[in-house]
């Protein structure tokens, strides 16, 4: 098994990260457009662009070896350890000035996310995983996360991004799960799964993620006692349609209604 990188280089990836992306929130911004099938507007700014490239060089000059996946630049490298990176996870909410965006950097070993960090600057605080426990820090100080046991759907708070574009996949019953908790939410990004790891969100339930929208999430939540899968119950690290729960029964009786 190589050698994990320690936590502390996370942070200093996501320190540089938060320098680049704090010098343009809040400020007028030129919004590029790139083209995603099934999205009618995807935006990017040079935040994004500028952020990915701090973070791929201080990767690059301490662990060369290593490959590199990033929702801007692709992926470079090979090998079995891979830095997955978003460097502005929610744009849309970062051009709106809404800080529910992030910056998402995860570590995969041979295709298993074994390390990874949500970082929200604006607020001050950053959420992680490694050595088998998930933590938080903010403002007023450092914890320990831990989902909470949520006894049934009836009672459980459901968030996703948008509903919007679960009419095209039907194959996702997503209605009967909204029917079936006791309040849904929408628009909260990466920052609510990081309130599901933290204990505030039972279910999140996703139609279309890419591997850098989760990688880096997946520790997170499974060192704080949850369960991320495809809507297949399989690893969630190839993205898709994912669902993240606060605890497995959970997790089990959501698959069970989105899939009949």
């Amino acid at each position: 098994m190589p050698d994990l990188p320690d936590i502390s280089f996370f942070h200093r990836l996501a320190d540089a990260a938060a320098e680049v992306a704090l010098s343009y929130y809040r400020k007028p911004i030129e919004v590029e457009e790139k083209v995603k099938p099934g999205y009618r507007f995807d935006p990017v700014t040079i935040a994004d662009k500028k952020a990915e490239e701090v973070i791929r060089e201080l990767i690059a000059a301490q662990y060369p070896d290593h490959a590199v996946l990033g929702e801007e630049f692709g992926e470079s490298g090979d090998g079995p350890i891979k830095w997955i990176i978003d460097p502005i996870d929610g744009t849309r909410p970062f051009i709106c000035g809404i800080p529910v965006w992030g910056t998402l950097i995860g570590l995969t070993v041979e295709g298993k996310a074994r390390m990874g960090m949500m970082s929200q600057p604006y607020t001050g605080e950053r959420f992680w995983a490694a050595e088998a426990e998930a933590w938080t820090s903010t403002p007023s100080g450092s914890r320990r996360l831990r989902t909470r046991p949520a006894s049934s759907l009836a009672t459980a708070i459901l968030h996703t991004n948008s509903p919007d574009r679960f009419p095209d996949f039907p194959s996702i019953n997503f209605a009967r799960l909204r029917n079936a908790v006791q309040m849904i939410r929408y628009g909260g990004e990466c920052y609510a799964f990081a309130m599901l790891a933290a204990g505030q969100i039972d279910l999140c339930l996703e139609e279309s993620m890419q591997p850098y929208d989760i990688a880096a999430l997946i520790p997170i939540i499974e060192m704080a006692g949850g369960v991320v899968t495809n809507l297949d119950g399989e690893p969630a690290e190839n993205g898709g349609a994912i669902l993240a729960s606060a605890s497995l029964h959970l997790h089990q009786a959501a698959l069970a209604l989105i899939n009949s």
